[in-house]
């Protein structure tokens, strides 16, 4: 006797969103049942990866996670060719930490010039993210939305403290936007709603509900994101149906289960493969909770994805 799978039935759809221009353009979301269920209904996008570069060198990452962007991570010109002339990155997420007022405090007149530099040497969708400095970030955002406009690449992250600039310049320039609450299902589908009561698409918009690294809270994000995303198939929420971000290399290479050496843990194991081992795992279980664009660091944590996708779909 062959086996049947029992199957639900959903009534709502996640909203798919493209990002960049022309053929290296890249769509996610779209589905109409939980991750990676397309025995249930349609699954028309697998998610997408985004390497992770800084406008900056990124002197506060571990050794190991340093290690592979040696030679290219002091200009981020170089660092996003490298990403994707050779690590074949589909998609570069560029944070500008170079901006906070307590690392370089550069200009928004600088950050323009970067983006629009690597915009002129790439031709993969890019990532536009400020350094969570909410009022530095409303000047740094709409100056870089600007440089950036009509390329349609994702400006974020607008939060409750300042919303309102940030998506109105991404409205201006035709971009996406991120919306990041801080991990709570109510605070999410509040902001959502006050960006959609401005004017934005709700259709252009990309859901943060903030992450977490495994071991330190990550059960929790995992809950919030489950809960958003039944919210939009099973409750028809149509502020809860824009895909989700899991923008997990900041939180996971920040841990020290990712940075502590061997010597004073040695029954860890290998600092580079702990490391490594943490951000898939982190990046799996995000994937399963919902999320549909992810951000990430080490190459080889990008690879043990990518084969996880590939095995599910």
């Amino acid at each position: 006797m062959s086996f049947t799978p029992t199957k639900e039935t959903y009534s709502g759809k996640v909203y798919p969103v493209t990002i960049g221009t022309g053929d290296k353009a890249v769509t996610f979301g779209g589905e109409n049942v939980l991750t990676f269920h397309s025995f249930e209904g349609e699954t028309p996008n697998r998610p997408v990866i985004a390497y992770e570069i800084q406008d900056v060198p990124p002197t506060d990452w571990p050794d190991s996670v340093k290690k592979p962007f040696e030679g290219v991570s002091d200009d981020p010109v170089k660092w996003a060719k490298f990403c994707q002339d050779e690590l074949k990155a589909a998609v570069i997420a560029l944070r500008l930490i170079g901006t906070h007022p307590d690392k370089e405090d550069r200009s928004p007149a600088d950050a323009s010039k970067t983006v629009s530099d690597l915009l002129a040497a790439i031709d993969v969708p890019l990532i536009i993210l400020g350094s969570n400095h909410a009022e530095k970030d409303s000047q740094v955002l709409v100056a870089v939305a600007e440089a950036a406009k009509d390329k349609n690449c994702v400006i974020g992250k607008a939060q409750e403290a300042n919303y309102k600039t940030i998506a109105a310049a991404a409205m201006a320039n035709n971009h996406k936007l991120i919306a990041m609450s801080e991990l709570d299902i109510n605070l999410s589908k509040q902001l959502n709603i006050l960006i959609t009561q401005m004017g934005f698409e709700k259709e252009r918009l990309i859901t943060d509900p903030m992450c977490s690294a495994l071991g330190y809270g990550l059960e929790y994000t995992y809950s919030v994101m489950e809960r958003i995303r039944l919210a939009a198939l099973l409750q028809q929420d149509a502020t809860m149906q824009p895909p989700m971000l899991g923008d997990i290399g900041m939180y996971v290479w920040k841990v020290k289960e990712t940075h502590a050496p061997e010597a004073d843990q040695p029954q860890w194991g290998s600092t580079e493969e702990r490391g490594i081992a943490w951000e898939a795992t982190t990046a799996t279980s995000l994937l399963i909770a919902g999320a549909e664009l992810l951000i990430m660091r080490h190459p080889k944590a990008v690879e043990a994805l990518e084969k996880v996708i590939e095995e599910l779909i």
